[in-house]
């Protein structure tokens, strides 16, 4: 009764409008409306007499979307990116490096000793603020300049969006939403960056989530920490021709655990502080395109890449300076840096770390980036090796594996203080750069914090059962 009442409905509304627009019009516009109707089904439906037509998006989606190849492609693009990351940051790095460091540095220390600066106020402004924000600059500007035009070209090109598709069923299981996979990505450029990129999550609360847990993402601050401390600790296990193996797939690992401790994460937010159903996630997977090379440049690099190293620079000058002032102001001939690290060394070895580690952490928040050439100034200065480094405050870095090596054996590190130190850089405090951003996209003082210090109580909590488990196999 109800199709014969809706078929009568249809032909009455069919004949109203031929009336209307008169017979030849109308019967144009039927024909044109089948003709589209037909073109929509020959690319839409596959007959079984007759093959479709070619589709380069829909051959790419079978393949970048499959249920057995979307994933392992997505991890083998990922390394990729790393990897060109990596590869590609190191010579302008090193140049920014030579450049800020080696030649400014002592420059602009003659030009304030010429104009007869006390020692301190040299010291402050050099070898503290100045000296911090150039290891900021050096360490952190090429491999975001390289990670965000990758990363944006993959955005133009539409495999995101494929990445997310691919993503969605496991992050729904833990409550969060699909697209939180694309912001992960842009975690590992960069925390502050991958906070800002979770707007395009719409649900507050799964956008929430996705804030709280992006820094379980290794960002480009923390990677060379993870390669000097895998190189010099897991590629020592190995035989020579393994070592670069070994180092690699730890540090790998420790990405891969990152990815693990944000679904755990968030599996349990949405089950306790932030619980609600999963909003439905419907995505509409863009045509692939060409990219745009000009705008790429323009949104990855003033967008993106200064937008982000000036919030660091801003953070690295006071950094500097709490850096120097420790490690020159004395109570009773000792350093305040060597009496925290004292004071704080038994709780630390608890953890399998020392009080070299949690001061570098400390003093360290404004960038992961200085964090290495903080812990080689404090050991050396603990340690009085006169034969590295430029004196007390003074950051540094060495070329040299063996010799970095060198110093970390001689403040007592061993194979679980470096495995525990890669387990820290993973399991830590936010940046102050992504603290201030997610106070920014959150405007919650609770939610800031708990950004902060659930990574410090994940990292503590996991080291202290490493550091069990080695005491008991030992």
């Amino acid at each position: 009764m109800s199709d014969n009442h809706n078929t009568d409905k249809i032909i009455s509304t069919a004949n109203k409008l031929r009336w209307e627009i008169g017979e030849n019009l109308y019967d144009t516009l039927m024909e044109t409306i089948y003709q589209n109707a037909q073109e929509i089904a020959s690319k839409a439906i596959t007959y079984s007499d007759k093959k479709p037509p070619f589709s380069l998006d829909r051959t790419l989606d079978k393949i970048l979307t499959s249920k057995y190849f979307g994933l392992p492609i997505m991890l083998l693009m990922l390394a990729l990116v790393f990897w060109i990351t990596i590869e590609g940051a190191n010579y302008p790095s090193s140049f920014l490096a030579s450049v800020l460091v080696d030649y400014i540095h002592p420059v602009l220390k003659d030009l304030l000793t010429s104009l007869n600066s006390p020692k301190w106020l040299t010291g402050l402004l050099v070898d503290g603020a100045y000296l911090s924000t150039a290891w900021v600059i050096s360490v952190m500007l090429p491999p975001m300049a390289i990670f965000f035009p990758l990363f944006t070209l993959l955005e133009d090109f539409g495999y995101l969006p494929r990445v997310a598709f691919n993503m969605d069923a496991l992050y729904r299981k833990a409550g969060a939403h699909g697209k939180q996979a694309l912001t992960m990505a842009m975690g590992f450029g960069c925390n502050a960056a991958g906070v800002i990129s979770t707007r395009i999550i719409d649900s507050p609360r799964e956008r929430l989530i996705a804030i709280i847990t992006n820094n379980f993402s290794l960002c480009n601050g923390r990677w060379p920490a993870q390669i000097l401390i895998a190189t010099i600790f897991i590629g020592g296990l190995a035989p020579a021709y393994l070592a670069g193996i070994f180092s690699a797939a730890a540090v790998i690992f420790i990405a891969v655990l990152g990815i693990a401790m944000s679904l755990i994460v968030s599996w349990f937010l949405s089950k306790t502080l932030l619980k609600g159903e999963t909003s439905s996630f419907s995505l509409e997977l863009p045509p692939y395109r060409p990219p745009r090379i000009l705008q790429t440049l323009y949104t990855s690099l003033i967008d993106r890449t200064i937008f982000v190293l000036w919030r660091a620079i801003v953070f690295a000058v006071p950094a500097g300076m709490i850096i120097w002032l420790v490690s020159n102001i004395t109570i009773d001939n000792i350093s305040v840096a060597n009496h925290f690290i004292e004071k704080v060394n038994p709780v630390a070895l608890l953890f399998g770390l020392n009080g070299v580690i949690f001061l570098a952490y400390i003093i360290a928040i404004p960038a992961n980036e200085i964090v290495i050439p903080t812990i080689l100034m404090l050991t050396v200065s603990q340690l009085g090796l006169t034969e590295f480094g430029a004196g007390s405050g003074v950051l540094f870095e060495l070329e040299s594996t063996a010799d970095t090596a060198k110093i970390l054996h001689s403040g007592g590190w061993t194979l679980l203080t470096g495995i525990n130190l890669m387990l820290f850089s993973l399991l830590h405090n936010p940046c102050s750069t992504t603290i201030y951003t997610i106070y920014k996209e959150t405007r919650s003082l609770k939610w800031t914090a708990l950004s902060t210090f659930l990574p410090i109580v994940l990292g503590l909590s996991l080291t202290f059962l490493v550091t069990q488990i080695f005491n008991l196999l030992s």
